[in-house]
């Protein structure tokens, strides 16, 4: 990943978007690394969605959160364990209620320290960023669901089960139709696929396409994906077709018995021919890598 960061990952608090009544978004402006940072409100209470890679992002967020809850309870949540969403939760200790699902909190536990030191080895921008992160612990962990009450608005925070991770979690704003999906979904992006055989395997291409089918039957109005512009239910629709086809023709080629780097260099141009507009193309080859683990004997 390393040849693929060239900007520092550094949170901007600039073309904030208004997605409904009290629901904003601090966008990534298209820096890698950096998340689409949600902030939804209701009479009495406010949940930030993301944090930010490391504390000094993490401080501005708060800055934000804080100024725009103008004196309302401050909740934090992560989409997933992953740096740039989560490796800031510290900052908000003791200022925020930090909600997170059971296998999210272990995945933090378990891999964090990991992914720590694999990020920072990205490059210098990167290691910056990462400078004193102490991974935070939740105050709240939840095991499939939780409902959490803002305060004539309630926000729905629904563990998926494994998919681009073990821990991956959604947020819904039923009454303005809103989802944030984290990594589940990319704008203008291949899907990152975390494979990094033997030390993080728990991806898995089937049951991502699975739950992308489950969120895009819901028909949210407003998608905020984890990385990219704001869209609607489209953007459900292009992963799940996306991860189809991926699944289908990576197994029909492996049906064949062809060599995985043969497989590679073939979706590739398939998919790159497809959607040329995309970004993150060396994620197509860990997609393959990926479901051909997968792939039924």
């Amino acid at each position: 990943m390393a040849e693929h960061v060239m900007s520092e990952p550094v949170v901007h608090i600039a073309g904030v978007q208004e997605l409904a009544r009290d629901v904003v978004v601090i966008p990534d402006r298209r820096v890698q690394l950096v998340p689409n940072i949600g902030i939804i409100g209701g009479q009495h209470s406010v949940l930030v969605v993301e944090t930010g890679m490391g504390p000094r992002n993490a401080e501005k967020v708060l800055e934000f959160a804080a100024d725009y809850a103008k004196g309302r309870k401050l909740y934090l949540t992560t989409t997933h364990f992953h740096p740039e969403h989560a490796f800031g939760a510290q900052v908000f200790t003791g200022e925020a209620t930090f909600l997170v699902n059971r296998d999210q909190a272990e995945d933090l536990k378990v891999k964090g320290p990991g992914y720590l030191e694999m990020f920072k080895g990205l490059g210098e921008p990167v290691a910056r960023r990462l400078e004193g992160v102490e991974l935070a612990q939740a105050d709240v962990v939840y095991d499939q669901a939780y409902d959490l009450d803002l305060g004539g608005r309630v926000v729905q925070l629904r563990a998926t089960g494994r998919a681009h991770s073990r821990g991956d979690q959604v947020v819904k704003v039923p009454d303005a139709e809103v989802l944030f999906t984290g990594d589940l979904v990319e704008a203008g992006q291949f899907a990152i696929f975390p494979w990094f055989p033997p030390h993080d395997t728990d991806v898995s291409g089937t049951r991502w396409l699975a739950v992308m089918r489950r969120l895009a039957a819901e028909g949210p109005r407003v998608v905020v994906p984890g990385h990219g512009e704001v869209g609607g239910p489209q953007l459900l629709a292009d992963i799940g077709d996306y991860l189809q086809l991926l699944r289908d023709e990576t197994w029909v080629r492996r049906d064949s018995a062809v060599s995985e780097q043969t497989i590679v260099e073939e979706i590739s141009a398939l998919m790159i021919q497809r959607h040329p507009e995309w970004a993150g193309r060396e994620w197509i080859e860990k997609g393959v890598g990926c479901l051909c683990s997968e792939h039924p004997v």
